[in-house]
């Protein structure tokens, strides 16, 4: 059976002028398709953060093009898209400190107007996300209370809440210790897996990437399939 294309970046490019052009990516493609799990390799500062936050809609390429759900850029509604088919996890968590757990799971639907009272779709399915990540004992504690690995389960709780086709992440065990990493390698793989979602992330951690099916390697700019 055909898997459902998601995502389509053809020969995408992205300059910088600082004062200087310099060449961040040149001529990248790549092809997503529901269900996948996507690692892209490459040291710090090679622009695999440039790639994902293009593949995001919240950079726009120099050239190239990028179709998200069959919507080709240049997105007249990139704001929808991202908040309708798009999740991201990032290093830093981007929790809001001074709100509960729940409050920050649900805060995707808070922005998308959403119904988020307890007998809504949106408050349900948070509740089965912090129970999917194994933090639902936590659920009405402040995020500043918790953990650097509790934080980034509720991250990913988020990403997933708006029922997104696409999860993004950018070095999502990047603050962690090795056990901790670990386990959210696991998780954020288990999950993309069990709710058919795509997952994108880059990452310069080996075991991470071993854990999805398709590997790249972003090195001056071009992308390198090691699968």
């Amino acid at each position: 059976m055909k898997k459902e294309q998601l995502l389509i970046a053809s020969h995408i490019s992205k300059d910088y002028n600082s004062p200087q052009k310099v060449t961040v990516l040149e001529d990248v493609s790549l092809k997503v398709h529901r269900g996948e799990t996507i690692a892209i390799l490459g040291p710090s500062g090679v622009g695999k953060s440039t790639l994902l936050n293009i593949l995001g809609t919240l950079e726009t390429e120099t050239s190239g093009t990028l179709s998200i759900l069959g919507n080709p850029s240049p997105f007249k509604n990139a704001a929808k898209i991202r908040s309708e088919s798009i999740g991201f996890i990032f290093q830093s968590y981007h929790l809001l400190n001074e709100y509960t757990t729940l409050e920050n799971v649900l805060m995707p639907a808070m922005i998308a107007r959403k119904p988020t009272h307890k007998n809504s779709e949106s408050y349900k399915r948070a509740l089965m996300l912090l129970e999917k990540v194994g933090i639902s004992h936590r659920k009405n504690h402040f995020a500043k209370l918790l953990s650097g690995g509790e934080k980034q389960r509720v991250a990913i709780a988020r990403a997933l809440c708006n029922n997104p086709d696409i999860i993004l992440a950018d070095e999502p065990s990047g603050n962690l210790d090795e056990h901790n990493s670990s386990i959210i390698h696991n998780m954020l793989v288990d999950c993309a897996k069990t709710l058919n979602k795509a997952l994108i992330l880059v990452t310069h951690n080996q075991e991470l990437a071993s854990l999805c099916d398709i590997r790249y390697l972003l090195r001056e700019g071009k992308l390198e399939s090691l699968s």
